[in-house]
């Protein structure tokens, strides 16, 4: 079965976007931009909410953008080519190889899931991401850690009561000190003994 999974850039006190709505302590280096672009060669398809759709539409118009001081070609080819489905309830139509949801968050996952095809299900945005995990839909979280405290904002991680337990799969540390935390969620299988 296909993973779903939850990949953001995050402030060392756990948020992706700043109290003033800027994530400019993101702009990656080049290793860290080669991590993100592996990820995107590994999905089958991305879910994303308005606000993340509307940021990343940068890539669906031009070979390489924004400008950075390494090539960026592959990873704009491989974004393009990615199926995507938008969440909102304010656009009436979408760009590029994406789609416009047309059920909630667990049916669109759930239809992802029963088609054919390879590659993970990544989920975009805390919003999205905070409706995934409420409902156990995300096996794997996946942070940049950026050694940056921006003092609150919007969180990485879901602010609902409940406990998930996680199972550390990877870590990475760039030589600009951001750190790379892969965790895959813990799931228990219980078995009722007499």
């Amino acid at each position: 079965m296909r993973k779903v999974t939850y990949s953001m850039s995050v402030s060392l006190d756990g948020y992706v976007v700043g109290p003033d709505g800027g994530f400019d302590w993101t702009a990656p280096e080049e290793e860290v931009f080669r991590l993100a672009t592996d990820e995107v060669r590994g999905l089958g398809a991305h879910l994303l909410g308005r606000r993340l759709y509307e940021d990343m539409l940068c890539w669906e118009t031009t070979e390489e953008s924004p400008p950075l001081d390494f090539s960026t070609h592959e990873f704009a080819a491989l974004w393009k080519a990615l199926p995507k489905v938008v969440f909102s309830t304010t656009l009436s139509q979408v760009r590029g190889n994406a789609r416009l949801a047309s059920g909630g968050l667990a049916e669109e996952i759930e239809r992802l899931r029963a088609e054919p095809g390879e590659g993970d299900i990544a989920i975009g945005g805390a919003t999205l991401a905070a409706e995934a995990a409420a409902s156990d839909l995300i096996d794997e979280y996946r942070a940049r850690v950026y050694p940056v405290l921006v003092g609150g904002g919007v969180p990485f991680f879901p602010q609902a009561e409940r406990r998930v337990n996680l199972e550390l799969v990877e870590t990475r540390t760039f030589p600009s000190k951001v750190v790379y935390l892969r965790y895959r969620v813990a799931r228990q299988e219980y078995r009722v003994t007499r």
